[in-house]
This record gives structure tokens, C-alpha cells and sequence, in this order.
């Protein structure tokens, strides 16, 4: 058997190391770093030079970074790709402690459209970050601190099918509010806990009596404990299930990657990489006339309208101030950019399944190993048109790499993508594309290992030659 695509292997290590859109966010910051990226911060001023490569982000849950060519003068374009870092899960609520029946169960909501009925029956553990207090030589601050449980401490259980016996014929149904909530512990075992604590410490006794009324005490060791303080210490938290199951290349000729948050953690993954790899080179910057760059945005499950979502002025935010730094004359310099300037909005796409090979137009039937999937779509759920298209396809061609066309069926409601919110929002000329992968936002997820390939090597070819392409095209003259 062939050895197996290294680029596959290291977005299985991409992925088992990114539980959570922050975790995500995370190890991109670590593969930028050791790549020489220079970390910025929005709450500064930016000193920026033609040749350099820099990242900043965002709630630590949005990521943009970029590299300036060393020709680059204000005014030229932006060479962009732009994926997003969540997925469909489970989130903690704000008040989580629900006790029923003799267990201690957790409270959560549903995040995104996922396909809940997957997450029963699941070795189910929890990460997200923490704000903590920490006091020292009477000062006292505020940190953010990524927490993850690695070991399987929730579960949610199906119920027997002696006890529902339509389930086969008349489907699983369930209420999300009811039937949601995973067992954490049994009330008998959890005594023991809640003995250990009224023997512990007395300090912050009315924190932890508040906390105590909001989560199980249980809980809140677990989480302080990964985050190396006391329970009494967690000020608050955006913590989620996640499923303890590692992501692997599996298959019988280890074709395939199974794993969770393939959408759209593998377009992330692609991207960044393509983003280093084609600017880490001697001279790989030398001849570049544009700003490479990547964006990747949190929130997109549920509609990208938040501070760091694709909907946000995150990414005019960064088109603006790359532009400012090298020009004193600012908007009508930043005008001219964006009309030079092109996104690859990544973002998986549907495989043809061979079980229901009704659901995909005759015509567009995207399939595994068959490269990236571009998308259309006449009522703008997708923002490709005839120009980006052609873009994106010409440089497929050059490189002899495969490449797929997707169109919903007419009777079939279509999704949507940061594509069309950035095009809308900036003005700017966008593609909507993603490799195909099967049982999407399930808990569960698979992808071709060949495709992970397929996407690597596209986005970095685009960002290698666009700027000599797009002086080649003549639309608005």
C-alpha cells in the first residue's frame, strides 16, 4: 500500500489538536510563529514592511494573517483565501446544572445546524476557554486560558428500543431541549465531591455558593483543573462537547479521512498551509505586486454576525490598515485595492452520496478524489460568477488539477458560505469553492485524502499567480 500524503497527516494532527474554534485558532497562531509570521495586535499601531509576514486575532476565535509583497505599493490587491474556524456542536449554558432522576446531567444548547442525533451514544468530553482571576502581590488581573478534558466524561444515552419501538420504521426523533442533556454523574457517586468541597478552602465562599447554584461543583472542578486554578477562580467560560474519538486516514486503502469538524476546519487547514508554504521559499515574496493573505472567521454555522464573524469589519478592518501603512492618503487608495482584490471563500461542499443519488442535480455530482468543488448558484447563496469562476478554473488547468462544478437542485433549498457576506459587505470579486466530503456536521465527518491534497495545492498555486493572472483580464474597462 502507498505511503500515506503527508499533507493528509498533518491535517489529521491540525485537527485532533483544534476541539473548539479557539483551540483552532490556536494552533494556527503556533504554525504561523514558527513560520516566521510576526504576531500584531489590533490595539496597536502597525509598523509594517514590504517583504513581511504578520497574523493578528480576533476574540482568539478569528485569525487573519498575511505577507506583503516586496513589490507591493498601496493600491495593489489582496490575494485572499477565507474559511472559518467553528462547527456545529453542543455548547454549556450559562446555567448548566440540571439534576434529574439520580443523575447530574449538563445543560447545553444547540450550536449551528448539526445533525444531532449523531452525538447519542458518544464518548463525549468538554473544552473552550476560561476567564480567570489571578491575584498576585495584591494586584489583581484577567486572563483567558484554553481548557480541554481529554478523558470521555459525558455521555448522552439513546433510549432502548424496547422502550421506543417505532424508532427503525418512523425515524429517531428528539426534542433538543429534553433530550440533549448528558449525564455527567450519579447523584450517589457526586457526594463524594460535594464532601471534599465543604472541607476545602473557605476563601470566596459567596463566589462559590453562586457558582454552585449555576453548575454542578463536579463540573467546575473538572474545568479548573485543566485550567491549573481553583473553581473559585473561574470568572466565566465558553466551554462545548466534543467527542474523544480521534481523527484518523482510515479506509481499507486509507483513502479517506473520518473526523469531526471537517467543515470546515480541513479548508482552514488547506489554506493556512498554502499561505506559509508559498511564502516561507528564498525570494518567494520578491516578485509578489499583492498581499497574500488568509482569513479565517469564527461564528459562520450561525450566520458570521458577531465581532469576529465573516460579517464583521474584520477583514475591511485589515484590507484598510494594510493599505493606510503604506499610503497617507487612505479611502480612495483602499477603493482602488479592493477592486484589484479577489477571495476564495473555501468551505466544504457536498459529496455525491451513493445512497441517495437523487439528492444532487444530474449534472453536478461532486465526488471524493475529484478536486475542489466550485459553487453557483443564481439567486448569490454562493457568490461565483462567470470572472471568478474562470479565475479559479485557469489556474486548475495550469497545474493539471481536477476540479468539480456544484448547482443545487431546483427543489432543493441551498446553503451559504461567508462568499456572497464578503462580496456584499467589501466589494469584493469572490469564488466559492470546497472539496467534498460526506455526512456533514455530523459528530463525525469523512473527506478523500486526495482532495486534501487537490486543495493544498490549488490555493497555493493561487496565490502564487494571481496578481500575473488578473492583469490578464479585462471586465470593467
Amino acid at each position: 500500500m502507498a505511503a500515506i500524503d503527508p499533507v493528509a497527516l498533518e491535517l489529521v494532527d491540525f485537527l485532533n489538536a483544534s476541539p473548539t474554534a479557539f483551540h483552532a485558532v490556536d494552533e494556527a497562531k503556533k504554525r504561523l510563529n514558527e513560520a516566521g509570521f510576526v504576531h500584531i495586535s489590533e490595539r496597536e499601531q502597525w509598523e509594517l514592511e514590504t517583504g513581511g509576514k504578520y497574523f493578528f486575532t480576533r476574540n482568539h476565535s478569528t485569525i487573519i494573517a498575511f505577507a506583503i509583497g516586496k513589490k507591493y505599493v498601496a493600491g495593489n490587491g489582496f490575494s485572499i483565501v477565507g474559511a472559518h474556524t467553528d462547527s456545529p456542536c453542543l455548547k454549556v449554558k450559562p446555567v448548566s446544572k440540571v439534576a434529574k432522576g439520580g443523575y447530574l446531567q449538563v445543560g447545553v444548547q444547540t450550536y449551528g445546524g448539526g445533525l444531532w442525533y449523531t452525538w447519542f451514544d458518544r464518548d463525549l468530553a468538554i473544552a473552550g476557554r476560561v476567564i480567570v482571576k489571578e491575584s498576585k502581590e495584591g494586584c489583581v488581573s484577567y486572563s483567558h486560558r484554553l481548557v480541554r478534558v481529554r478523558e470521555p466524561i459525558m455521555r448522552i444515552p439513546t433510549l432502548a428500543i424496547h422502550l421506543d419501538r417505532n424508532v427503525n420504521s418512523e425515524g429517531f426523533k428528539i426534542n433538543t431541549q429534553s433530550n440533549l442533556a448528558p449525564m455527567l454523574a450519579t447523584s450517589v457517586k457526586a457526594e463524594i465531591q460535594k464532601l471534599a468541597e465543604e472541607s476545602g478552602p473557605t476563601e470566596s465562599k459567596d463566589k462559590k455558593i453562586a457558582d454552585k447554584k449555576k453548575h454542578h461543583p463536579l463540573f467546575l472542578q473538572l474545568v479548573a483543573n485543566e485550567a491549573s486554578c481553583e473553581p473559585e477562580d473561574i470568572c466565566d467560560f465558553e466551554l462545548q462537547l466534543c467527542d474523544t474519538q480521534p481523527s484518523i486516514v482510515a479506509g481499507a486503502m486509507k483513502e479517506f479521512i473520518f473526523s469531526g469538524r471537517l467543515d470546515n476546519l480541513c479548508m482552514s487547514f488547506c489554506s493556512l498551509k498554502s499561505l506559509i508554504d508559498s511564502t516561507s521559499g528564498k525570494g518567494s515574496l520578491d516578485d509578489e505586486v499583492s498581499v497574500r493573505m488568509v482569513a479565517l472567521f469564527d461564528h459562520e454555522e450561525v450566520g458570521s454576525d458577531s465581532a469576529q464573524g465573516a460579517g464583521s469589519p474584520a477583514m475591511l478592518d485589515a484590507l484598510s490598515r494594510i493599505t493606510h501603512s503604506f499610503s497617507p492618503s487612505g479611502t480612495k487608495v483602499l477603493e482602488k485595492a479592493i477592486q484589484r482584490s479577489f477571495v476564495v471563500s473555501a468551505d466544504m461542499a457536498h459529496a455525491l452520496h451513493p445512497n441517495h443519488m437523487d439528492k444532487h442535480e444530474e449534472n453536478h455530482q461532486p465526488k471524493m478524489h475529484g478536486g475542489l468543488v466550485i459553487k453557483h448558484n443564481a439567486n448569490q447563496r454562493y457568490a461565483t460568477n462567470a470572472v471568478t469562476s474562470f479565475i479559479f478554473r485557469e489556474i486548475a488547468e495550469k497545474h493539471q488539477l481536477p476540479i468539480q462544478d456544484f448547482v443545487v437542485r431546483n427543489d432543493m433549498p441551498c446553503g451559504s458560505t461567508i462568499g456572497p457576506i464578503l462580496a456584499s459587505g467589501i466589494g469584493i470579486r469572490t469564488v466559492d469553492v470546497g472539496a467534498p466530503q460526506l455526512s456533514m456536521h455530523s459528530i463525525r465527518e469523512m473527506c478523500a485524502v486526495d482532495d486534501v491534497r487537490h486543495s493544498y495545492e490549488h490555493f497555493k498555486a493561487f496565490f502564487n499567480e494571481f496578481s500575473e493572472l488578473d492583469a490578464k483580464i479585462k471586465v470593467d474597462f
